[in-house]
């Protein structure tokens, strides 16, 4: 049976080419990058290009880009370095109700630690509320961090306008843009951002690296103990060939940009017209323009999502209920509750996330899979 994979918010396979870039890197130059001799320097030298190609497509200073293991540590290293090496100027967050638990996890332990939070609201389409996020400046705030793309409803925030309320206001802006490296052209300076993080294995690179922007002169502490990497700001031995990988991969993603965006914009808007005309009380979440290219994500009225994934993995298709970090989780998503989607509709939402290999083909067979499985789920 084929196997028709809808789910590249959750995770994406790793590039042909990007696997062959890493592969020197496990077998023959296996080097440790602090170390003095050639392979050592040679392993070196590969991070450095991966750090400038990182830099270049967000238009950053290679000084600036620091490797991670994955976007929920860029996010740590960030909230929680910035937080503690500003704490003398302020204790004041703000963030929104539709962040990645990365990012809400994180505010509740600082909160823990005597931090104080503001969660802003969210509309119906799951845009942040830039009057509360105004009025909820005060003379301690620190920080605000707004997720640039959300992940289970694809809404794209006003980003540029967000930096600009920061830096008119003397506060730090991070922006947790794991779902948008890719699929959105990002300039750190253009959009107003101090420190973004990222994934790589949401652009085709691996999983279990990832990176963060921090623009130079903003003061963060380390969070982990250990050895002087990455400009002792990240303890611990390099994992290269991954690191060549994300390198590799986002340079990939961005010099493809305009094929692969409309691909994915086509696959999407002919997905979601599709549903709307052929599935009856479909309710299309998130905004219908500044939406992730790939993103659709509906609710069916009298449907449990988790009976509609299994129907649909037995027909070799994989795709979402939500967030893939919260899979399993009965109480419904935090996103869906935030934008005021009452819980039975929620309970039947269903996350389809296109990515470069899908075709018209495939789209054609999920379309005709959901027409038929629906309508049965919704009449028992």
């Amino acid at each position: 049976m084929k196997v028709r994979y809808f789910d590249h918010a959750a995770t994406t396979p790793v590039s042909s080419t990007v696997l062959q870039e890493m592969l020197p890197y496990f077998q023959m130059q296996y080097g440790n990058a602090s170390s003095m001799y050639s392979i050592g320097r040679q392993a070196k030298k590969a991070i450095e290009q991966a750090r400038k190609r990182v830099a270049t497509a967000i238009r950053a200073n290679p000084k600036e880009i620091y490797f991670t293991s994955c976007g929920s540590e860029s996010d740590n290293l960030a909230i929680k370095g910035i937080a503690y090496a500003n704490k003398q100027k302020g204790n004041h967050i703000i963030t929104s109700k539709i962040e990645h638990p990365a990012v809400l996890h994180t505010c509740k332990r600082l909160e823990s630690q005597g931090f104080k939070v503001t969660y802003l609201n969210v509309d119906e389409k799951g845009f942040v509320d830039l009057e509360q996020l105004v009025n909820s400046i005060c003379p301690s705030t620190i920080l605000i961090t707004i997720m640039f793309a959300n992940n289970e409803i694809g809404t794209v925030q006003p980003i540029e306008q967000i930096g600009k309320i920061a830096h008119e206001n003397g506060i730090i802006f991070h922006t947790d843009s794991v779902q948008a490296i890719g699929n959105v052209k990002i300039d750190v300076n253009q959009y107003h951002i101090d420190s973004l993080s990222m994934s790589g294995h949401k652009f085709y690179a691996p999983k279990g690296i990832g990176a963060l922007y921090v623009k130079d002169g903003i003061a963060f502490e380390k969070i982990q103990d250990g050895g002087h990497q990455e400009k002792d700001k990240r303890a611990g031995t390099e994992n290269v060939a991954e690191i060549v990988g994300l390198g590799k991969a986002i340079e990939e993603i961005y010099q493809q940009y305009d094929i692969y965006n409309e691909k994915l914009k086509s696959l999407r808007d002919s997905f979601i017209e599709k549903i709307q005309e052929n599935i009856k009380g479909a309710k299309l979440n998130g905004d219908r323009q500044k939406r992730l290219p790939g993103n659709s994500n509906f609710s069916f009225e009298g449907i449990d999502a988790q009976e509609l994934l299994l129907l649909l993995d037995e027909k070799g298709i994989c795709a979402s209920a939500g967030s893939a970090c919260s899979t399993g989780n009965p109480v419904p998503s935090h996103v869906l509750t935030a934008i005021g989607l009452p819980s039975k509709l929620a309970q039947g939402t269903l996350r389809v996330t296109f990515g470069k290999d899908n075709t018209k083909e495939d789209v054609d067979f999920l379309l005709e899979s959901l027409q038929e499985i629906i309508p049965k789920l919704q009449k028992n």
